[in-house]
């Protein structure tokens, strides 16, 4: 489908978005991710991989400090920032693209801010700490809202949902309706409808097939396929290819940004499904 265009405010640039998918390049910091755990804890190699994903495509490092996988537990803000400063420090200054943090946690969140952060990427949407939308608002900072359901402990052991869609876009409109009543402007959100977090399998699949219904919240749209669960394959090449798919179906229903691992390669499937849906935006409406 077409794509709103929209320019994203964030609190030192401005983002248009829809004439061209932006890739959010994965930096984890973590021990335990699933697809690259501990291989950036050193701040030095986390360093040169930021650069590395910009110079690859990526228009936003989104870089994360706590592990959101299925069966995660929660760890303290100062462990958070113990891993997330020294890579901030390093950063600064150094890249021309703006830099996400994923964080649920106000304190972490006015912390990376202070050190260059532009993007707070809530993968829980304001459920874990409310807290959090005052800091994006202080400091005019972007925001992604990320629908969530459950915690990452209890994921499997919830029931499926009978309608994965509408629970999702309700859940969301009330997100955004918090954010805005703590006074985040409008123009500084982006939504998520979170693919694995909380959802089952078959479900993540539907979500990728109707996620033009979201176009209704009037919102830019990211969504984070890479490496999930419900795409996992026998061999990491066969995810790889299993993620390329998934990334290209939600740009052609309607994805504003893609959140990535491999960014060299999705590069290329966005360049790809860019064109077929600019051509598609062409074709004349049937009668």
């Amino acid at each position: 489908m077409p794509r709103k265009p929209y320019y994203w405010k964030l609190n030192q640039r401005e983002l248009a978005l829809g004439q061209r998918t932006l890739i959010a390049g994965v930096l984890n910091l973590t021990p335990d991710s699933f697809h690259d755990g501990g291989r950036y804890q050193d701040p030095d190699r986390a360093y040169a991989r930021a650069l590395e994903l910009e110079e690859q495509g990526a228009g936003i490092i989104d870089i994360g400090a706590e592990s959101t996988r299925p069966g995660s537990t929660r760890i303290t803000a100062a462990i958070e920032l113990q891993r997330l400063t020294p890579v901030l420090k390093r950063l600064r200054d150094k890249l021309r693209v703006p830099i996400s943090v994923d964080t649920y946690k106000a304190e972490v969140a006015e912390r990376a801010i202070e050190l260059g952060a532009e993007i707070i990427n809530d993968p829980s949407g304001l459920t874990f700490d409310p807290g959090l939308a005052k800091v994006v608002v202080q400091h005019n900072a972007g925001v992604i809202l990320n629908h969530m359901r459950g915690r990452p402990d209890s994921w499997g052991k919830l029931p499926p949902i009978p309608d994965v869609m509408g629970l999702i876009g309700k859940e969301l409109e009330a997100t955004v309706s918090r954010a805005r009543h703590a006074g985040v402007d409008k123009s500084r959100i982006a939504i998520d409808p979170g693919l694995g977090f909380g959802k089952r399998k078959e479900q993540n699949s539907e979500i990728l097939a109707r996620l033009a219904e979201l176009s209704q919240l009037d919102f830019p749209i990211m969504v984070g396929p890479s490496h999930k669960t419900f795409l996992a394959q026998l061999t990491p090449t066969g995810t790889q290819f299993a993620t390329a798919s998934a990334v290209a179906a939600a740009i052609l229903a309607g994805a504003h940004i893609v959140r990535v691992h491999d960014v060299a390669e999705m590069h290329a499937v966005c360049v790809i499904a860019d064109e077929i849906a600019k051509s598609a935006a062409l074709l004349p409406s049937a009668p």
